[in-house]
């Protein structure tokens, strides 16, 4: 948790002290004042959290020396400068040290709240993906595969600590670049079978005539090609976990093999008539609804009841949008690692664009946008062209209940840009704050 940003107000003029401290209060934000650069010394420490407002002249140590000194302790730390008619050199040479910027007497009241509230914005954002980073680098377990604090993926990580640690199959449901290989992965590290393989296999991606020896494996001389004895996919599983990525595109006759190993849990490789006994859990995962295949024949009923065990749903992107800052963010840090570039800021008017998005590609999107703000490359910055009608999906929601969650999302979001401050929520969202109050009971936020 950020708190609550303050600003620390550094004049030895007691009038132009009190006034500066007058405005900002009236303006409802946090203010201390100290006379001189030794008093505010103390109080500036590293994380502080706030920004600082120094006259350039002051007793004993100057304001360049406040710059310095900040800078030596939190290079990210704004400090803005008021300077005299004729220190235009000094304000030049203050912002070469790192001052964030500079305001020249005289100055209107108005002038001072600006330069302090972007200031101050500037510093939340720093301050928010430090706590970020910090959060990042020790989440461990289901946290670091499946982020955010949507309720929907809440739900989705609380089943899986839930059901990780017994041997039952799982099925996973979910569109396209929802993450459901993050889901197997976190179910086999969280399970008694972490020290075992994990074992992936995309059945949509292994021509049928392999797919055979792929699960199964071979003796040597099975078929032409065969010169030595292969080890399938659900043999080398063993004692660990088979992840069956796109199950829905196995042919029949395929399903009718696999159905027995789950049935009896052994097999047998091609030219073979040896039984392999085989611990192994499977987890299966699919885009379609195998059920309404089924219902169709064009998948085995018996199949699919026997991998849907345990049913994990996995909600797309535009159902939890709250969760995109927080995505994005993970994403740009992974970026600018594994790039060695830095992280660029998302503005506002992104933000609003990354929320709007429909996101047919769901979080495997927002991850290759994330990579072009990095890089510095792609459609204004993005990556993505404005979503076709077809690209949005199925969505059993009426209008009403999909503008509801679109609005639930924005206002949570602005909500923790703002470390939920009522006022600031209110103007990034150009609302009231009687309404923005009633949105809030509204939707149940905090």
């Amino acid at each position: 948790m950020i708190p609550e940003l303050s600003v620390l107000v550094i004049e030895d003029d007691p009038n132009m002290q009190l006034g500066c401290v007058q405005a900002l209060q009236l303006a409802g934000l946090r203010v201390e004042a100290v006379a001189s650069a030794e008093q505010a010394a103390p109080l500036i420490t590293p994380g502080f959290a706030g920004v600082i407002v120094t006259d350039m002249r002051l007793p004993g140590a100057d304001g360049l020396s406040v710059v310095r000194r900040g800078r030596e302790i939190d290079a990210a730390l704004p400090i803005i400068m008021i300077t005299g008619h004729g220190d235009v050199n000094l304000a030049v040479e203050a912002m070469r040290s790192g001052a964030y910027d500079f305001i020249q007497k005289p100055f209107s009241p108005d002038v001072l709240v600006e330069v302090v509230r972007r200031a101050l914005e500037k510093r939340a954002l720093t301050m928010e993906v430090a706590a970020l980073r910090q959060a990042l680098s020790t989440r461990d377990g289901v946290e670091s595969k499946l982020i955010g604090r949507s309720p929907q993926i809440a739900r989705v990580r609380a089943l899986i600590k839930e059901v990780a640690a017994s041997p039952v199959d799982v099925l996973i449901h979910g569109e396209t670049g929802t993450g459901k290989e993050l889901v197997a992965q976190a179910l086999h590290e969280l399970s008694l079978r972490k020290t075992g393989q994990l074992v992936a296999l995309n059945c949509g991606g292994v021509p049928d005539n392999l797919l055979d020896s792929e699960l199964f494996g071979h003796e040597q001389g099975a078929f032409t090609g065969a010169q030595k004895r292969r080890i399938g996919k659900i043999e080398y599983a063993h004692n660990g976990t088979l992840f069956l990525d796109e199950v829905e595109s196995m042919p029949m006759a395929m399903q009718i093999k696999l159905l027995r190993v789950l049935q009896e849990r052994v097999i047998e490789r091609l030219g073979s008539n040896r039984h392999v006994p085989v611990d192994v859990r499977v987890v299966a995962a699919t885009k379609d609804n195998l059920l309404q295949r089924a219902q169709q024949n064009s998948f085995r009923a018996d199949l699919y009841y026997r991998l849907n065990v345990v049913s994990i749903e996995l909600p797309p992107l535009r159902e939890r949008r709250e969760d995109i800052p927080m995505l994005m963010e993970h994403f740009m840090l992974l970026a600018a690692t594994r790039y060695n570039r830095p992280q660029p800021e998302v503005s506002d008017e992104q933000m609003h664009r990354l929320m709007a998005h429909a996101w047919p590609g769901n979080v495997r999107e927002l991850r290759n946008v994330a990579d072009c703000l990095v890089l510095g490359i792609g459609k204004d910055g993005f990556g993505f062209e404005p979503a076709r009608e077809s690209e949005i999906g199925d969505d059993s929601r009426s209008l009403v209940e999909m503008v509801d969650a679109f609005e639930r999302s924005l206002i949570s979001v602005e909500l923790g840009r703002h470390q939920g401050n009522i006022a600031h929520s209110a103007k990034a969202l150009r609302i009231a704050k009687t309404t923005l109050n009633d949105k809030i009971r509204k939707h149940g936020l905090q």
